[in-house]
């Protein structure tokens, strides 16, 4: 297995935030009503936790091929919002003294965990 997962990246401005509320049907005003976003505990406009987790999935794809996914088991927790106009990168390593777990991580422009966890691959059946 891979040591390093292959890194996938994004920026993400208010567009492509609007353009994830559209595929998923998540229209949470914290994600694409900037008033009520800028009265609330965040502050501001945060992008949708999934879009971010979509790096993870796609580093694993990268590295690891499409039919490995079948055999991941992901367990993450959110560090920290994504905001307009972050660049956030996913990826990860594996984990010392493990041959099928990986540390895996998404990371904003300053470096920045935005999601830290871990990704179990499974044997193949």
């Amino acid at each position: 297995m891979e040591r390093q997962l292959k890194p996938s990246s994004r920026h993400v401005d208010f567009q492509a935030i609007l353009n994830y509320a559209d595929v998923t049907n998540d229209y949470n005003p914290i994600h694409v009503d900037k008033e009520f976003a800028a009265k609330s505990p965040m502050g501001g406009i945060i992008a949708h936790g999934t879009m971010s987790v979509a790096l993870i999935w796609q580093a694993l794809k990268n590295t690891l091929g499409v039919e490995a996914l079948n055999r991941v088991a992901l367990e993450i927790r959110f560090v920290r919002p994504v905001r307009i106009d972050d660049d956030v990168t996913g990826g990860g390593e594996l984990k010392a003294g493990s041959d099928n777990v990986y540390e895996v991580w998404v990371k904003n422009q300053k470096g920045e965990d935005v999601i830290r966890g871990e990704a179990t691959i499974k044997p193949a059946s």
